[in-house]
């Protein structure tokens, strides 16, 4: 491994399938891939079949050490982490320095934290490239993706979850919440999407289904943690008894597209693409 190329890409591997699909779209073209995978976050299966090693998200000094080792100066961060308590952090010595050029904002927002990590891993002499950039065929388009479509009053709750979503992300709370008849069921916040759509199920009026409404936060780094939509979003959507998903086009990763697509079809929900800029979906 020792031996890469200049031009290998450096994957930093949290949770899911994403990290696999970004490192085969590199491979694909022609790159060199060598990937960290978090432990407790990265997949076994995921890792296997490409150049890897494993380390505690605290390790920041074999982290580094690893991804110098292997000639990586792009780097992508992609999959889900849950972020860790100071407690169970353990920082290394190498951790401990970075975690104190990281400062305040390690204790800020999810998106105030990983932009201090983009600037630190700049100031250590890499180069954070987004998944977006080398999964280009995975970002969202805008438009409607599935056989179902929203109607009048299913867009209405669109606009109203657009409005409640930017609110949550201009104060670095969440991505998405949902939205039924008006009423915000509930809203993201460190609990992630999944158990989001879950308490919403519990919350559920009579009538006609809600909606989830997913955007990249105003301001957000999007060279990490973008909004991703994958087949269990839309099944937990499903459970949760809403119509449909609405996401920000252009700003937001269908993990697996066409899995999602044929998902939301058979569960009879609506897929939508839209710019949350514009007045009228």
């Amino acid at each position: 491994m020792s031996g890469a190329s200049p031009a290998t890409l450096g994957i930093l591997a949290g949770g899911g399938s994403l990290p696999g699909r970004v490192a085969a779209a590199a491979q694909a073209a022609g790159r060199r891939v060598f990937l960290v995978g978090l432990e407790g976050f990265a997949e076994a299966a995921v890792l296997a079949p490409f150049p890897h090693a494993t380390a505690r998200i605290g390790a920041a000094g074999r982290i580094l050490q690893l991804l110098r080792d292997n000639a990586c100066r792009d780097l992508v961060l992609v999959g889900p982490v849950r972020r860790p308590s100071l407690l169970d952090l353990r920082p290394d010595v190498e951790g401990a320095r970075l975690l104190a050029r990281i400062g305040r904002a390690a204790f800020a927002g999810d998106d105030g934290l990983l932009a201090a990590v983009v600037r630190v891993l700049g100031e250590e002499g890499f180069s954070v490239v987004g998944a977006h950039d080398i999964l280009t065929e995975a970002v969202g388009p805008k438009g409607l993706q599935s056989r179902a479509a929203p109607d009048a009053e299913a867009l209405a709750d669109i606009a109203r979850g657009v409005a409640v979503a930017r609110a949550l992300g201009a104060v670095d709370v969440g991505q998405c919440c949902v939205v039924q008849q008006g009423i915000v069921l509930a809203a993201e916040a460190a609990e992630g999407t999944d158990a989001m759509l879950a308490r919403a199920a519990t919350l559920r009026r009579p009538g006609p289904g809600g909606v989830l409404v997913k955007l990249v936060k105003p301001g957000q780094e999007r060279r990490a943690d973008l909004p991703t939509i994958g087949v269990r979003t839309i099944r937990a959507a499903a459970e949760a008894g809403l119509r449909g998903v609405a996401y920000e086009a252009g700003g937001t990763i269908l993990a697996e597209r066409e899995a999602v697509v044929a998902a939301t079809d058979q569960a009879g929900l609506f897929l939508l693409g839209i710019d949350p800029n514009e007045g009228e979906r």
